[in-house]
C-alpha cells in the first residue's frame, strides 16, 4: 500500500477556480476590492460564504471576506457540508494539508486534537478521509489566502448530514477549541438550487431572515420545512452555535446573487449570499 500523501491533491483548481497562481489571485483580489461592505461596528468572529465555482459564485463571496481582508489569525476553522454520503456525522481531511496555486494551507493538528476531544463528550467523533473530492470547503482556500496577512493554519471540517443535535454539538465544541485562541471562523454554503430567479429569491430572502436573526434553529427549520434552503444549512447552523459561545451578538448580510445575475440565465438558477458575525458588546 502506498502511503498517504502529506498535501491533499486539489481536484477542483483549474476548473471550479484558476489553475494559475498569479491569474487566481487576480481574480480573488478582484473580488475582494470590489466589495463594497459598509464600516463593521464590531470583532469579527465569523462569515459566511458561499461555495461554487469563482466565475458563479465568486462576486458574493468577496462580500464576506472582504470583512476579513488585512485582518491576522492563526487558525481559520473552515465548516462545510459534505456532498458525498459519508456514514458518520462529522468529516476531516487525512492529509496534513489543502494544496492551492497559491500554496499548501497546514491542518493544525493539535485544534483538530482538542476539538475531538471536546466531540468526545458528545459521543461524536471526526472520522478522517483521503483524497476526498469535496469542493465547498477547497473553493474558500484561495479567498483565505488572499485576505488575510500573515500565516494561519486549518482547522476543516465537513459536515454529512443535517442532523440538528450534530450541527449544535460540533458548534459548541468549536467555540470550546477556539476559546482564547486566534481565530476565525467560515461557514461554506450556497442557498437555494435550481429554481426560476423569481422563487430562488423568495426561498433566499427566507434563509438570509433566518441567517440575520442568528437563528441557528430557524436555519435549520427553514431548511427542513423548504421555507428557505441552503446545502450548508447544518454548517451555518454550528458556525451559528460556536459564534454565540464567542461571543458574537449580531449576524449582517453583507450581498445577496444568483447564477442568473453572471449567466443571464434566470430559468434555473442557484443563490448565493455573504454575511459576517460580529461581536458589539
Amino acid at each position: 500500500m502506498s502511503e498517504l500523501p502529506k498535501l491533499r491533491p486539489s481536484p477542483i483548481a483549474g476548473m471550479w477556480y484558476s489553475g494559475n497562481p498569479d491569474r487566481l489571485k487576480h481574480e480573488v483580489d478582484h473580488f475582494l476590492n470590489d466589495a463594497d461592505v459598509p464600516e463593521l461596528n464590531g470583532e469579527v468572529i465569523a462569515v459566511i460564504a458561499p461555495h461554487a465555482g469563482h466565475r458563479y459564485s465568486g462576486r458574493t463571496a468577496g462580500y464576506a471576506f472582504r470583512a476579513l481582508k488585512g485582518k491576522a489569525f492563526d487558525i481559520a476553522a473552515v465548516i462545510s457540508p459534505s456532498h458525498t454520503y459519508y456514514p458518520r456525522p462529522i468529516l476531516t481531511t487525512a492529509h496534513q494539508a489543502y494544496t492551492t496555486p497559491l500554496g499548501p494551507l497546514w491542518v493544525d493538528q493539535p485544534a483538530l486534537q482538542q476539538l475531538a476531544e471536546n466531540l468526545a463528550r458528545d459521543n461524536l467523533t471526526i472520522y478522517k478521509i483521503a483524497q476526498d473530492k469535496e469542493h465547498s470547503l477547497e473553493i474558500e482556500l484561495p479567498f483565505l489566502q488572499c485576505a488575510l496577512t500573515g500565516d494561519f493554519s486549518l482547522l476543516p471540517i465537513m459536515i454529512s448530514g443535517k442532523q440538528p443535535s450534530t450541527a449544535e454539538a460540533l458548534g459548541h465544541a468549536l467555540a470550546k477549541t477556539l476559546q482564547g485562541k486566534s481565530a476565525i471562523l467560515v461557514a461554506s454554503t450556497d442557498l437555494s438550487h435550481f429554481f426560476p430567479e423569481p422563487t430562488a429569491r423568495k426561498l433566499d430572502a427566507e434563509m438570509l431572515q433566518q441567517i440575520s436573526a442568528f437563528s441557528p434553529e430557524g436555519v435549520l427549520n427553514a431548511d427542513d420545512t423548504g421555507t428557505g434552503l441552503a446545502c450548508g444549512a447544518a454548517a451555518v447552523a454550528a458556525v451559528l452555535w460556536a459564534a454565540r459561545d464567542l461571543g458574537a451578538d449580531t449576524v449582517e448580510i453583507l450581498h445577496h446573487s444568483t447564477s442568473g445575475d453572471e449567466t443571464g440565465d434566470t430559468s434555473s438558477v442557484v443563490g448565493y449570499g455573504a454575511a459576517v458575525v460580529l461581536k458589539r458588546a
